[in-house]
């Protein structure tokens, strides 16, 4: 399968890493990634703090960018949730009805990574090794706007050598939230001290998620805390076996 990849703003200037896994995984499992070079920002962080129609010009460039591809793969459940949520909302209000009409068109057919792995490539053993004891976040975009439910539990279970464990209360956002973090920081740092909490009582050498953006955030406290635990994005681990 040929598969279009969008890398995001944060892999692409921070986490590369977590970019190249999502490539090296899908070409292990046997399928052609492209990379469109005229990507740019899905526009999330504007149309989260209220500047809906700036937004438009990225919406517009994305379905430009995108809409010639069968598949698009976001390894982030934020930016997945904005394409699918918001593009169409903010081309309708802000653009016309033709833009809209193909910014849901790519949107359908816009995965996060777990659910292309599960419900587009039908496969939940991707061949990984990674012998740790890993903790995993659900981040709050993918469980309640791309709804990927157990997916990266599935995924995860799968990977030989792993020793998963249950993070409690799971469920619980990591503070983050974007400009959230900034704008009400003492809130934010109070939910980052309650997750990190949380996961340090698991024992895991690791803590892993779908989105770089709630893994900076934890990985910021628990770097703080000096608590020896680090932060690796699900693509990292999934991309991992016996001879990396």
């Amino acid at each position: 399968m040929r598969i279009a990849f969008f890398a995001t703003c944060l892999a692409d200037t921070l986490f590369p890493e977590a970019a190249k896994a999502t490539v090296r995984l899908l070409e292990r499992l046997g399928h052609e990634v492209v990379f469109p070079a005229e990507q740019t920002c899905c526009g999330q962080m504007h149309i989260n703090t209220g500047y809906q129609k700036d937004a438009l010009p990225l919406v517009k460039r994305f379905a430009t960018t995108f809409d010639r591809y069968d598949v698009i793969v976001v390894p982030s459940g934020s930016c997945a949730g904005s394409i699918r949520h918001q593009h169409g909302m903010v081309a309708a209000k802000y653009g016309d009805a033709g833009l809209a009409s193909r910014s849901e068109s790519v949107a359908a057919r816009t995965y996060e990574l777990s659910e292309l792995l599960i419900d587009v490539l039908e496969v939940e053993d991707v061949g990984a090794y990674y012998p740790h004891r890993v903790t995993y976040h659900p981040t709050c975009h993918s469980l309640r706007m791309t709804r990927v439910g157990d997916k990266p539990l599935r995924l995860l279970r799968q990977v030989r050598g792993i020793d998963l464990v249950e993070l409690p209360d799971a469920a619980q956002c990591c503070g983050f939230g974007g400009t959230f973090s900034i704008k009400n920081a003492e809130t934010s740092a109070a939910m980052l001290a309650d997750k990190m909490s949380n996961v340090v009582a698991t024992g895991a050498e690791v803590c892993t998620a779908g989105d770089t953006s709630c893994l900076m955030h934890i990985n910021g406290g628990l770097s703080r805390n000096k608590t020896g635990i680090r932060t690796v994005h699900l693509a990292e681990i999934l991309a991992s076996t016996e001879l990396s």
